[in-house]
Order: C-alpha cells, then structure tokens, then sequence
C-alpha cells in the first residue's frame, strides 16, 4: 500500500505510473463477520455497541469485472447503514449478500463471511475492468452507492427502479470503509477540488440521498417559497435538506434536539426553528398511543414561524416516532417525503388529515446517477457545504459508528482510510479559501 500512496501523494504522478502499479494481494478493511450475526440476538437496539461487532482486518483484494473499477481509499464515512450493519438491523446483511451472490458468477463474489461495508469514499482509481471508458487510474473521484444491474427495462427511466437496485457497501461487498474499495463504473463521479479527502467523502449518500428527497421531481420538486419542515436539521442527512432549501428559495423550519444543533442550524442561514428537547414535544402518550394535542401544538408553533402558514413539504426520515405529527402539520395538498426510518418503520397516522387534505406521502430511497451527479455538482460548485464534524482512523471506525448509533455526533462523522492526516487532497485552494467557514461549519461547533 506505500507505493500506492506514495503515488497518490506525488504532485507529478499520471495515469501511467498508476496503471503500473502493483496491486496488493490484500487490504485492510472495515467488517463485519457472518458467525457473530446473532451476536446480540436478545439485547435492545440502543444497547448494541458497534464497537463489538466492527472489525480492522486484512482481506483478499476482489477479482475486478468488466464495467468495474478498484479505487484506492483515502477517506470514508459512516453512515446509518453502516451502523444497521454493525448492529444486524433490520436484518443481518448477510442475507443480502447470499441474495446478490445468485444473480451471476461475478455477482458470488459478494456472498463471502464477512462483509466490507461502507457506502461513501473520495480516492483515486487504481484499475477500471473492461468496457470502462470515461475513467482511468490516476483519476481523483468520489463514489456514490447506487449499485445496479440495468439488465431490466424498469431501471431505464429511473435506475432507482431497477429490480437488481443495491445500496453499495450495505448490500454487497468490498464497501468504503477500506484502503481500497470495489465499485461500478457508473458510481464514480469527480472529486471536488477545494476539498480535502475526509470532506470529499462525507457527503455522497446523505447529500444524494436530500437531493433527490427534497429537490427532485422524484421527491418533493421543492420551488422557491417552499416552508419545508426539517426533522433532524443539523445531522447527516438533515444538514443538507436544510441547504437545498435556503439554496433553492424556500423556508426551511428546522426541528433540532438541543441548543447547540440549533445554532449550527442558525449558522447555515436558518431562522425557524424548534429545538424539540426544550419545547418537550411528546407525540406518544405511551408506547402504543400517539398524543394529537401535541400534533396541534406543533402546528401552531409552525405556523407562529411562518406567519400563519402550514408547510408545504415535510422531510422525514425518523419514521415512527414523528410520522403521524408530520401527515397533519402538512398544509392540505402538500407532501410528506420519507427516507428511512430510524425511529422504527412501523409508521402510523390518522388518515383522516391525509386523505380528506389531498396530501401525499411519497418514498425515496438513495438517488440516480444523474441525481447524485447533480447534488456533486452543487459540492464542487461551492453551492453546498459537506457537514462533516469529526474525522476518525480506520482503527476507530466501531467508535465512529457507535457515536452515530448514540447521536452522539453533528453533521457527518469521517473516517480516513489511506490518507495519513486531514486537511490533504485539496487542488483548488482559492476556491476553497472562499468558503473555508462553511467548509468548518460543523467542526467549530
């Protein structure tokens, strides 16, 4: 792996220098072992220590395929599905590996007993497979995790629709979090210039997936004038909701859990907001009995925000917990957008305020090449700020997950892989220069 790295950090290093590199045997790499999936059958969710489950080992380097590409890891970061992972939630990933591994001979590469997870990463390309045109070792890029197979004509207007549709790194093999990672071409997209590696590769999934959720006509189609109603405004995927909003005209009503979160939210340009710790909402009277009086007091808190108008838009991605608030505060023909659910997925509401309102609840999950393209764009642009707060070492990836797990975090959590310190990889320092506060956002706070 010197020489790789070496190479990588030589000013003057070109494609053929990098296609005449050796390739390692094996790498190290983040995973998770299929003998200890029941490792912590019994034990409730908020217990589950990643740290337990999360390993540091070397592993074989894959086979390379056509339409492939082996990328050298600088930096990483966590996601939710890396702490589903960790924990065997909802089920263990393993499942989806053996599921993958069926497709194909190549597809088996994936079905193995232990899993390199990690669905983000900014590094350089080492070798691309047959067929791979537009990319070439040497080249600095970013992956975003929609793996698929367009072997169907469903996934031709939309790739998210294709029945062969994966998450990279979650639902197959040789993810991020690793000095060296296995991707699809048609994942690869350039590295912005002004950042370093660790900020390169914290935003992929979560900015991808607030883009498509929240501006994409496969989403909200959010328009200028827009009041979007934020839950988890200043985390991951929320931090980046919030700044498509304020970018694309429309009024962000950020729900936050503390006073810091609300600053950060204040800091990004945002006025509304409810911190929710300090107004004490409490949508649940008990485990099975939600509470529409504080759905109402809700309500009007928005509309004291907005003067007097309901949201049009509501980004959700807490599921359980929120979503029955969230289908009555809308305005009557608005839209509820749903990611994930990390509150739990058994999702309830009174349907009377959706039916009779004319609203809509629509799902969205990750993004299209194009829409991930687009939201990278904005990144390199200087459009849109990654979010990340804290970097930590591959080493420490079970403790970087586990402050995930425990919100213990702001914004996004990174984690280097090759690259030896933070603060390196960036090409354009003038651009960066113009927007090193925001850049810096969440790690002043």
């Amino acid at each position: 792996m010197k020489e790789i790295l070496d190479a990588i950090l030589a000013p003057d290093s070109g494609a053929a220098d990098f296609a005449a590199l050796k390739l390692p045997e094996s790498y190290r790499a983040v995973t998770v072992h299929k003998d200890e999936a029941e490792m912590f059958a019994g034990i409730p969710s908020r217990d589950k220590d990643p740290r337990k489950s999360l390993h540091v080992e070397q592993v074989p380097l894959p086979e390379l395929g056509p339409g492939e590409a082996l990328v050298a890891v600088m930096a990483s970061s966590v996601n939710y599905n890396s702490v589903w992972t960790s924990i065997f939630e909802p089920v263990s990933t393993f499942a989806f590996l053996e599921r993958y591994g069926r497709l194909s001979p190549l597809a088996k590469r994936h079905d193995l007993p232990y899993h390199v997870i990690g669905s983000d990463l900014a590094g350089v390309v080492l070798r691309t497979g047959p067929g791979v045109n537009k990319w070439q070792p040497g080249d600095r890029v970013v992956a975003h995790c929609l793996s698929v197979e367009l072997e169907s004509a469903d996934g031709h207007n939309d790739t998210m629709l294709d029945p062969e549709q994966r998450i990279w790194g979650f639902e197959t093999n040789f993810g991020g979090l690793a000095e060296i990672a296995l991707v699809k071409s048609n994942q690869l997209m350039p590295k912005p210039a002004h950042l370093s590696w660790e900020e390169a590769a914290a935003p992929g999934l979560v900015n991808s997936t607030a883009y498509r959720q929240l501006v994409s006509r496969n989403g909200a189609a959010m328009k200028q004038g827009d009041n979007v109603l934020i839950w988890g405004a200043s985390g991951g995927l929320g931090s980046y909701a919030t700044q498509f909003a304020l970018a694309g005209g429309a009024t962000p009503i950020c729900v936050v859990s503390s006073p810091q979160k609300a600053e950060i939210c204040r800091k990004m340009g945002a006025e509304a907001i409810i911190d929710r710790t300090a107004e004490d909402y409490r949508f649940w009277r008990d485990e099975h009995t939600q509470d529409p009086r504080e759905w109402k007091r809700l309500g009007a808190r928005i509309r004291d925000l907005t003067g007097g108008e309901d949201v049009d838009i509501v980004f959700e991605h807490p599921g359980r917990e929120t979503f029955g608030a969230s289908v009555y505060v809308t305005r009557k023909g608005g839209t509820i957008v749903t990611c994930a659910s990390t509150s739990g997925y058994t999702h309830e509401y009174d349907n009377r305020y959706l039916w009779m309102s004319l609203k809509r609840i629509v799902g969205s999950h990750f993004a299209n090449y194009r829409e991930a393209w687009e939201a990278n764009r904005l990144i390199a642009k200087g459009r849109i700020h990654p979010t990340l707060s804290r970097t930590y070492t591959l080493t420490d990836t079970g403790q970087a997950a586990y402050d995930v797990h425990r919100n213990l975090h702001q914004g996004k959590v990174g984690v280097l892989a090759l690259a030896p310190q933070e603060g390196m990889g960036v090409t354009d320092p003038e651009l960066r220069a113009r927007h090193l506060p925001a850049i810096n956002r969440f790690r002043n706070a």
